[in-house]
């Protein structure tokens, strides 16, 4: 295999929103950074990583340690026009005037240099060193890339072989109608700059020896989404959309050879296809990954099959040049449009679809052994890993993190460059180190080896599940090249007069292990094997029976291996194949199958010919039983923390065991016990789970069959952001708002001082929810809040304040146009009370009148609830029943004096407005008068 030399894209497509604010750098416990503003672009190289956001360049250790950070914003003077632009950075207390909006950050390893080039009204480049990112060895005001800080352009390095390789910046820049632009030129699609001063132009100048300096986009848009090189072959994807609907996906291939024009006009392209009933032109390239190794050369992109960003495929592709095409004929890229006959591009469809997953936005691949491993990011916070075989089988995904929130993962992912045991997750204004694999989760050889991760191994020295790295002795033992649902297997054969028992163990192993491979056969009986049996050889172990017939019952046998140091035991049931008969149904067909018999369709046999366990889960099982049918979930809609009680609708669901949740055909499945059957409706509990997504559920028979299939779909968990009034009073019952996310799944909200009273949530919606308060004795006068999430218990990080109840002191009633006018009267406090919460009647004579809630004032340490009485024929009441929470207050008449003096109170205002308005009168005459006077003298 030849080596393969690959410089990956470095520039992270996408600008998303800008947050501002006051710079705000942490690193964080969990293996990440937090930044001052959202991540436009971030490149690796070697030990370094370097991020820039709107307003800083960060130059951060590989694991994500803070070195320096060098501000973006400064003064810019002159005009790009005139050449004589100037753009200096300026200190934090300054007031700056632009900023320095990176569009490609470019790590040139060999040169000990960092590219940084984007937008200062027009274009900008410096050359950066890139130990010390303080320390600028070259700027200028010239267009690299494209003139917009947020469009669909990617840009890497690429060597070309000339007398000497020399090394060019590959900018491919989105084709579309532009928005206004500070710069006089648009560039055309792609263009390959200059590094480095000696080259012909000087340093970043596109033009070369010869005429030819770019590739045209000949016809209406183009959308950039990847690109990188192999040995001398430059690989370029991107989107045609032709209209709202279709969308034409485009990969171009260049030859890096003897100088820019030679490199440009060796232009070939194919058009890449994905299935589906459009033929692909509705799919669209999210996001790409090459697959390390080849020939031949591997590629994966993430593609969305409906031309929006939900229903995504991630999809293998064979991307060999074909080199035997003619140059410089492409029908969408030239050099020169269109002065040459333009060739149909051949068609490239899909070696594999992967994974069917929704919000799918970025994908990483990795080799790993003989297999290869996806990172693949999602649009709700997500970093999934998927194991695919050289089969292109593919194992369970599994979640190596999961955001709380909804927050999308970047277009491009970057593996860590020491240890090769991290990858680089950008996330919005954060950055993620999350390892590859977290082995020593797994506790037993037996659950090290289910997990299908090709990274870990089971440490014989250690008796651990390890990287195999870290296992210091070659005794270990991994999963195989292949996908295998079981660590061993067996097959029963009868031929020649005799039986024989072969046991497979499906295992890669270390040398230490292989050369101390052994097994030992038993059983209750009698001695098991005859000498005429071989000798173990792995992976292999054969024994030929003593005995050349079985019980009816079946023979119990114990199988135990020594690898190295690891022991390993596999018990089996040994049957006479031809004795497993009767109607074929699907028990007896799996029942054959575990026996290590051959199934076919005249039954179970001695044959090696057979079908696999999932054909047997086909068939019909041969019970009686009513064929159940599922018409709905309630909530199909739940937390990753899954749901208590739900219910399941449907027909004949009397025979029901168990629901049956599965994401995945090679994932295990959960199945939740049912209760409460009537025939028609059933409940269960939703699990929890790693994974946001879809899943199919169906319900279980006594037989083990399956039916129906109805989905859930597992979203973020609940987080609150604010709450709605802050405070409570003692006795409770106090109706609170809390507004945040996802707070539909909630079930029950409590208070840290009453942990063990759960308030059902009322008037759910995705972003509020409203509960009554518990009560709270005289001592507490402050209470956190929790979520009820099915089986979790969630801290909402909001605090609540409890005080004394709401004291009402007196009223007052006067007769009103349409009936009695009620004033309350309410000690002033901290509750904040609205006349929502209020509710009041008036008594007499044994009859309630509600009174109708007006207003609320405030005067000096009194609050006034104002309400009317409607059409009442009395205007007296012998008192008056207040309402708050679940508490009821009586209030008696006032007395002649507290209702005298309160009428006065009432009355004072507006008396003293009018004398100050005649006092304000009569100095106005005064002053007139006098000024009359003097002007008399």
């Amino acid at each position: 295999m030849n080596t393969v030399s690959v410089k990956m894209l470095l520039l992270l497509p996408g600008l998303l929103f800008i947050l501002w604010g006051e710079p705000a750098r942490c690193l964080e416990e969990n293996g990440g950074f937090t930044f001052d503003g959202d991540i436009r672009h971030f490149a690796v190289a070697a030990n370094t990583v370097y991020v820039a956001t709107e307003e800083r360049l960060y130059q951060l250790s590989h694991d994500l340690t803070l070195v320096q950070s060098l501000s973006q914003r400064g003064i810019f003077t002159g005009s790009d026009l005139t050449n004589e632009a100037h753009f200096s950075r300026v200190a934090e207390t300054d007031e700056p005037n632009a900023t320095f909006g990176v569009n490609l950050l470019l790590p040139f390893v060999e040169n000990d240099t960092l590219i940084s080039c984007g937008v200062i009204k027009c274009g900008y480049c410096e050359v950066l060193d890139l130990k010390n990112i303080s320390n600028v060895l070259y700027r200028e005001h010239i267009l690299v890339g494209s003139p917009w800080t947020s469009s669909a352009s990617v840009g890497f390095l690429v060597d070309v072989e000339e007398k000497s390789t020399e090394t060019y910046i590959l900018s491919a820049n989105q084709q579309y109608e532009p928005p206004k632009s500070s710069c006089s030129v648009v560039p055309e699609a792609v263009n390959l700059h200059n590094t480095k001063h000696h080259q012909i132009g000087s340093i970043f100048a596109s033009v070369g020896a010869h005429s030819t300096t770019s590739i045209k986009r000949c016809h209406l848009s183009a959308e950039f989404v990847d690109g990188f090189q192999i040995n001398s072959i430059i690989y370029l994807f991107s989107n045609l959309p032709l209209s709202n609907e279709n969308n034409k996906v485009r990969l171009i291939w260049l030859e890096g050879k003897t100088n820019k024009m030679k490199t440009l006009e060796s232009l070939r392209g194919a058009t890449l296809r994905v299935s589906g009933g459009d033929g692909g032109e509705g799919s669209k390239l999210l996001a790409s990954a090459l697959i390390p190794g080849g020939p031949p050369v591997l590629w994966s992109g993430v593609f969305s099959v409906d031309g929006g960003q939900t229903n995504t495929e991630l999809v293998l592709f064979d991307i060999s040049p074909d080199l035997s095409g003619d140059l410089d004929a492409d029908p969408d890229f030239r050099t020169v449009c269109p002065l040459k006959t333009a060739l149909t591009p051949k068609t490239l469809r899909p070696k594999a679809v992967l994974l069917r997953q929704k919000y799918m936005t970025s994908v990483l691949a990795v080799r790993q052994k003989a297999w290869v491993v996806f990172f693949i990011g999602t649009g709700d916070g997500q970093l999934i890993k998927l194991a695919v075989d050289k089969n292109y089988h593919p194992t369970c995904p599994r979640v190596l993190y999961r955001a709380n929130d909804d927050r999308q993962v970047f277009p491009k992912m970057l593996l860590d460059q020491v240890d090769h045991k991290h990858v680089y997750m950008p996330l919005q204004n954060q950055m993620k180190r999350v390892p590859v694999s977290d082995c020593s989760t797994y506790t037993n050889v037996q659950d090290c080896w289910s997990a299908q991760d090709p990274y870990c191994v089971w440490c014989g020295s250690k008796e651990s599940c390890t990287f195999e790295d870290d296992c210091q002795d070659s005794d270990w033992i991994s999963i195989p090249d292949d996908f295998q649902p079981k660590m061993v297997s067996y097959r029963v054969k009868d031929g020649s007069g005799q039986i024989t028992l072969n046991i497979q163990t499906h295992l890669t192993v270390g040398q230490e292990a292989r050369s101390n491979f052994a097994c030992q056969f038993s059983t209750s009986s009698s001695e098991l094997c005859s000498t005429k049996s071989p000798p173990p050889q792995f992976p292999q172990c054969t024994c030929i029976l003593s005995n050349n017939t079985l019980p009816a019952e079946g023979l119990p046998v114990t199988v135990k291996f020594r690898l190295g140091m690891t022991q390993l035991r596999e018990e089996l049931k040994l049957f006479n194949c031809s004795e497993i008969s009767g109607p074929p149904t699907s028990v007896l067909c799996r029942w054959c199958i575990e026996a290590g018999c051959g199934w076919s369709r005249s039954g179970c046999s001695w044959s090696d010919g057979g079908v696999k366990d999932e054909v047997c889960q086909l068939m019909e099982s041969g019970m009686n039983f009513f064929k159940p049918e599922i018409f709905s979930i309630t909530p199909s809609v739940v937390s990753f923390y899954g749901r208590n009680h739900a219910v399941l609708s449907g027909s004949n669901l009397s025979d029901v065991t168990r629901v049956r949740i599965q994401a995945d055909l090679v994932c295990t499945a959960h199945e939740s016990p049912v209760w409460n059957h009537t025939g028609v409706t059933l409940t269960f509990h939703i699990p929890s789970t790693n994974t946001k997504g879809t899943v199919n559920a169906c319900v279980l028979l006594p037989d083990g069959s399956c039916h129906g299939n109805a989905k859930i779909i597992y979203q973020s968990s609940p987080s609150c952001t604010g709450i709605a009034p802050r405070s409570s009073w003692i006795s409770g019952k106090r109706k609170i708002k809390l507004t945040g996310s996802h707070l539909d799944f909630v079930e029950g909200v409590m208070h840290n001082h009453a942990l063990q009273e759960v308030r059902p949530p009322q008037n759910r919606s995705h972003q509020n929810l409203t509960y009554d308060t518990p009560a709270a004795d005289k001592k507490v006068s402050s209470s956190t809040l929790f979520l009820k999430v099915a089986n979790e218990t969630l801290a909402c990080s909001i605090t609540i304040n409890y005080y004394p109840d709401p004291e009402f002191t007196s009223f007052t009633s006067t007769r009103a146009v349409d009936g009695v006018r009620i004033i309350l009267q309410k000690k002033a406090d901290k509750l904040e009370m609205t006349p929502a919460e209020v509710s009041v009647w008036g008594v007499e004579g044994g009859n309630q009148y509600p009174c109708v809630m007006k207003a609320k004032e405030t005067r000096d340490e009194t609050e006034l609830f104002i309400c009317e009485i409607l059409r009442t024929p009395n205007a007296e009441f012998q008192h008056l029943k207040v309402t708050y929470g679940d508490q009821t207050v009586t209030l008696g008449p006032p007395s002649l004096l507290h209702q005298v003096l309160l009428t006065l109170r009432i009355l004072l205002i507006p008396c003293i407005i009018i004398a100050f308005v005649i006092i304000w009168r009569w100095q106005k005459r005064l002053t007139q008068s006098k000024l009359t006077q003097m002007n008399t003298l």
